[in-house]
């Protein structure tokens, strides 16, 4: 016990998170991994852009951008994506960008859209859409057909979203500015595909925010829990059997991630369904000593040190 207090001590001074944090690490990835994972957390993320095809075709957009003297390279796992090696300036200061062509966002947040394996066919609810990226990714799987149900609660955000689907050209949508808990009291028949990519803590975020490395408390994990707990509820209630729903956050606490869906997967007539995407580390099914459904193996973590991106966790389900 001495020696790993002696650890955590060593880590806060090196680099500089609140010790609860440091605490945690150590013991959910253990003393020789904790290194890799902070280490990662002190490297430069790339960005990285998703081309929108309801706009442009990426080559074409690929070619006006490297005649601007962009450096770019495309992304194995996500058709139509690419990270920014070179820019001569900021990738979101361009015509390109202003006309809707593409929208920065995060790789691993391009995960939650492709995972949900839309169709034109579908009734899609984005529980928490705003600002708008998983929704404009969704529009462009589904070629601009059926249907989107945005929600989103607060009205700032809610502007945000709403300009730029406009940029984008997406009409699909039907954005609702309501409280996605209260989708079952909402009765809509037939939604096959429900992505909640969950309000949390962000301690994923830490490479793009060190701020985050003292800015939340433990209060703060069991409090964005409990939010997607009572989400994830709505979500499945909501959804029609034989329907299937992503779940995703941008957090690497276990909280907020494994427990959640092994506390749904207790509670309601669900499955996990593989992601078919060969691209991160299995979900934990020992954590801090508590044994999870073998089951929650088939969800997917990231991290900046293994895999390029901010720490994220993603998982799918089946209602039976």
């Amino acid at each position: 016990m001495g020696d790993q207090s002696n650890l955590v001590r060593e880590f806060c001074n090196k680099y500089k998170y609140s010790p609860y944090m440091i605490e945690r690490y150590v013991n959910l990835f253990g003393e020789e991994r904790v290194k890799k994972f902070l280490d990662g957390n002190e490297q430069k993320i790339l960005t990285t852009f998703k081309v929108n095809t309801l706009r442009i075709n990426k080559d074409v957009l690929f070619n006006r951008l490297n005649a601007k003297g962009f450096e770019l390279e495309p992304i194995s796992v996500v058709p139509d994506a690419f990270y920014v090696k070179k820019a001569p300036f900021s990738i979101g200061a361009t015509t390109e960008y202003l006309l809707g062509y593409y929208y920065i966002q995060s790789l691993s947040s391009m995960i939650p859209s492709l995972a949900l394996n839309v169709s034109s066919h579908d009734i899609v609810v984005d529980m928490c859409s705003a600002p708008g990226g998983k929704t404009i990714h969704l529009a462009q799987l589904m070629k601009n057909q059926g249907v989107i149900l945005a929600f989103e609660l607060n009205r700032e955000r809610m502007r945000s979203f709403r300009s730029n689907i406009s940029r984008c050209g997406v009409q699909n949508v039907i954005a609702i500015r309501t409280d996605a808990a209260n989708l079952p009291d909402l009765h809509i028949k037939g939604i096959s595909k429900i992505l909640l990519d969950a309000p949390c803590t962000g301690s994923g975020l830490i490479p793009v925010d060190p701020s985050r490395k003292t800015s939340r408390t433990f209060g703060d994990i069991k409090f964005c829990s409990s939010i997607q707990m009572k989400l994830m509820k709505a979500a499945v209630e909501g959804l029609e059997r034989g329907g299937e729903l992503v779940y995703s956050t941008c957090s690497i606490e276990p909280e907020e991630n494994e427990y959640i869906i092994n506390n749904v997967l207790q509670q309601f007539r669900l499955e996990v369904v593989d992601l078919d995407i060969n691209f991160g580390e299995p979900g934990l099914t020992n954590v801090f000593g508590l044994e999870l459904s073998p089951e929650v193996e088939k969800a997917r973590r990231l991290y900046p040190y293994l895999h390029k991106t901010e720490g994220f966790f993603v998982c799918k389900l089946k209602k039976v």
